[in-house]
C-alpha cells in the first residue's frame, strides 16, 4: 500500500512507518534516568554538588537538543506515527522532568548544602525509579496492557513521593533548626516533589497515547 493510501485510523501501519520519533523519546527517557541518578548521588554526597550539577546541566542541554530535533521533525514530516499534538506534548513532558531535576540540583548548589538528609536521598531515589518506568513505558507505548501496568507503578511512586515529601517537610519543624535551613530544604523538597509529579504527567501522556493507538 502506498503511503498516500494509509488510513489515519490504522495505527499499526503508522507506527511501523517511522521509528525516529520513538528513538528520540527513548533518548529523552534515558536522559531522565541519567539526570535522576546524578541527582541521587548529589544528595548522597552534597560536598560534590558543584561538579555533579555541571553534569546534570549537560544532560539537560542534551535533552533540549532532542526536543529541538523532535519539533523540527514535526514540522517537516508529511506523515507522523502519532498525532502531532501528542508528539509535542510528550516531548515537552519528558523535557520538563529533566528541567525540574536540573532545578533541584541548582538549588542544592545555590543554597550551599553541605549535609545529606535522608528525605532528599529518598525522594531522589523515587525519581530514579520513575525514570526506569518511564523508559520502559516509552518502549511499550503501543502495548496497552503493559502501559496500564507502567502507569499504575508510576502512580504508586508518585504517592510514595508525596508521603516522603510530607515526612521530610514535617521533620524540618520537629527540631529546633535555624530558620534559614528550614527555608532552604523546604524549597529543595518542593522542587523534588514537582519533578516526581511531572513523572506522573509523563506517564499520563504515554497512557493516553497508548489508548489512542493500540
Amino acid at each position: 500500500m502506498a503511503p498516500s493510501e494509509l488510513s489515519p485510523h490504522d495505527p499499526v501501519k503508522l507506527f511501523s512507518k517511522d521509528e525516529t520519533f520513538f528513538d528520540l523519546f527513548r533518548q529523552q527517557a534515558v536522559h531522565i534516568g541519567e539526570a535522576a541518578t546524578l541527582l541521587r548521588t548529589m544528595f548522597e554526597n552534597p560536598s560534590n554538588a558543584a561538579q555533579i550539577s555541571v553534569q546534570i546541566k549537560k544532560v539537560e542541554t542534551d535533552g533540549d537538543a532532542i526536543v529541538h530535533t523532535i519539533n523540527q521533525r514535526i514540522d517537516t514530516s508529511f506523515v507522523t506515527p502519532l498525532d502531532r499534538e501528542d508528539i509535542h506534548l510528550l516531548a515537552k513532558r519528558l523535557d520538563n522532568v529533566i528541567d525540574l531535576i536540573n532545578g533541584a540540583s541548582r538549588r542544592v548548589v545555590m543554597f550551599r548544602v553541605s549535609t545529606a538528609r535522608d528525605g532528599g536521598v529518598q525522594m531522589a531515589d523515587v525519581l530514579v525509579r520513575c525514570g526506569k518506568e518511564i523508559l520502559a513505558s516509552v518502549g511499550d507505548v503501543t502495548k496497552r496492557q503493559r502501559m496500564m501496568e507502567h502507569s499504575r507503578l508510576v502512580k504508586q511512586l508518585e504517592e510514595e513521593g508525596d508521603v516522603l515529601y510530607a515526612q521530610s517537610v514535617g521533620a524540618l519543624f520537629e527540631r529546633d533548626e535555624p530558620a534559614i535551613e528550614v527555608l532552604k530544604w523546604k524549597e529543595i523538597f518542593d522542587a523534588l516533589e514537582e519533578a516526581i509529579d511531572e513523572c506522573e504527567d509523563v506517564s499520563n501522556a504515554l497512557e493516553s497515547i497508548a489508548l489512542k493507538n493500540s
